[in-house]
C-alpha cells in the first residue's frame, strides 16, 4: 500500500495538471477566437494561414492577443502583489 504522503503527492500532481490542462485550453481558445474576431473585422473570410502567423505583422498580432491574454488572467494577481509592496 502507498503511503499517505506519496498519495497526497501523486493527487497533488494530478490536480495540477489537470487544472494547468484547463487553463492552457482556455487561453488557447480565447486567443484564437481573438484572432478570428480580428480577421473578420479586417474583411477576412477565413482565418488566419500559418504563413501569416510566422510573418512579423502576424507574429506581432500573436504576441499582442497573447500579452492581452495574460494581463487579463494574471491582472488581479499584479495589482494585488503590487500593493503589497512585491
Amino acid at each position: 500500500m502507498i503511503s499517505i504522503l506519496a498519495q497526497e503527492r501523486l493527487l497533488g500532481f494530478a490536480l495540477g495538471s489537470v487544472s494547468m490542462g484547463g487553463f492552457v485550453l482556455h487561453q488557447r481558445r480565447a486567443i484564437y477566437r481573438s484572432l478570428a474576431e480580428a480577421d473578420t473585422a479586417a474583411g477576412a473570410p477565413f482565418a488566419y494561414q500559418t504563413s501569416e502567423i510566422t510573418s512579423r505583422r502576424g507574429s506581432a498580432d500573436l504576441a499582442h492577443v497573447w500579452n492581452k491574454a495574460v494581463d487579463e488572467t494574471l491582472g488581479r494577481l499584479v495589482v494585488y502583489l503590487s500593493s503589497r509592496g512585491w
